[in-house]
């Protein structure tokens, strides 16, 4: 395998331009879900390239419970510096474990807190919570829950002028209704697995907001009325109790994303062409996932060989 079997770990550097130029030049609804994509299986083949380097760099370790076989200099050849990067392997997969774990760990444990405070509120689609602080996000459900948007007396309050409020629950809804929550939770457990994919988080949550606020406009049939209710939302909302759960105002470009709505609708190509700088960029995306895919399926089947070789599986 040689170097080959390291490609995975630095590939996502080629998806920094990417996210930027998507961000810009793609719909939202494209956008989001081809970074989401290039972030998930990014995230997966470094995983998987970790693993191969420590199997085989720790073989020869004392006390290793592997096959003693697995320790011979054949197989230690398949990864350059194995030894350095079998040892350098092991706090970086346990680090990778933790990061994730601790991730989806604090999603259940927010979600499970989020419900148990509209138990005692009417079982609608909206709650209205009566706080202080001006916050909404979109609550999905599941284990018999039902998807709700949570909002406060206090947000309300401040969105008073006509189609505001409107604005707000078709925001959310179409938080909802696309499932934004799981594609922002793959992607921050793609940027725990892989730091170099963190760009792409950044640009999934600033894409997924573009892409609700484009329904939301969409369903109250004016662009300029969604723009004022995010500013008027940004200028006094608190955070969402999680980064992984979507809200009116998050954080991030809001100034962005008001500049956009005020800006003519974006086009709905789901797939830019070819021979433009923006087609250029999603078909590199498309690619480098390939690649990196690829790299680490020919890096496990070659290990795999190479194992099996020197003892049976």
């Amino acid at each position: 395998m040689g170097l080959f079997v390291f490609l995975p770990l630095v590939l996502p550097l080629t998806a920094w331009p990417v996210a930027r130029l998507a961000e810009q030049h793609l719909h939202p609804r494209a956008a989001t879900r081809l970074l989401a994509a290039v972030a998930a299986v990014m995230a997966v083949c470094s995983t998987v390239c970790l693993a191969l380097v420590m199997v085989v760099g720790t073989a020869q370790l004392p006390g290793n419970p592997l096959p003693d076989a697995w320790s011979d200099p054949e197989v230690r050849a398949a990864v350059p510096y194995d030894e350095i990067a079998g040892k350098a392997a092991i706090p970086a997969l346990c680090a990778v474990v933790a990061a994730c774990g601790r991730t989806l760990w604090r999603h259940a444990r927010t979600r499970r807190r989020a419900h148990r405070a509209l138990a005692g509120l009417r079982r609608a689609q909206v709650a209205v919570l009566r706080d202080e602080a001006a916050y909404a996000y979109a609550l999905p459900g599941g284990r018999g829950r039902r998807n709700r948007v949570v909002v406060t007396t206090a947000l309300l309050e401040r969105l008073r002028r006509p189609g505001e409020r409107r604005a707000l629950f078709a925001h959310e809804r179409a938080h909802l209704a696309a499932r934004h929550h799981r594609l922002l939770l793959a992607v921050h457990l793609a940027a725990c697995a892989n730091p170099f994919l963190r760009p792409l988080r950044t640009a999934v949550s600033y894409t997924a907001e573009r892409w609700a606020d484009e329904e939301a406009a969409r369903v109250v049939g004016s662009r300029r009325t969604v723009a004022r209710a995010i500013g008027r939302a940004a200028l006094s909302a608190h955070r969402a109790p999680a980064a992984t759960l979507p809200c009116l105002a998050a954080p991030g470009p809001v100034p962005r994303r008001v500049a956009a709505l005020l800006a003519p609708a974006p086009s709905g190509r789901p797939w830019p062409p070819v021979f433009t700088s923006v087609g250029l960029a999603a078909w590199g995306a498309a690619v480098g996932t390939a690649v990196s895919a690829l790299s680490s399926a020919n890096s496990a089947v070659t290990m795999y060989l190479v194992l099996k070789a020197a003892t049976p599986l």
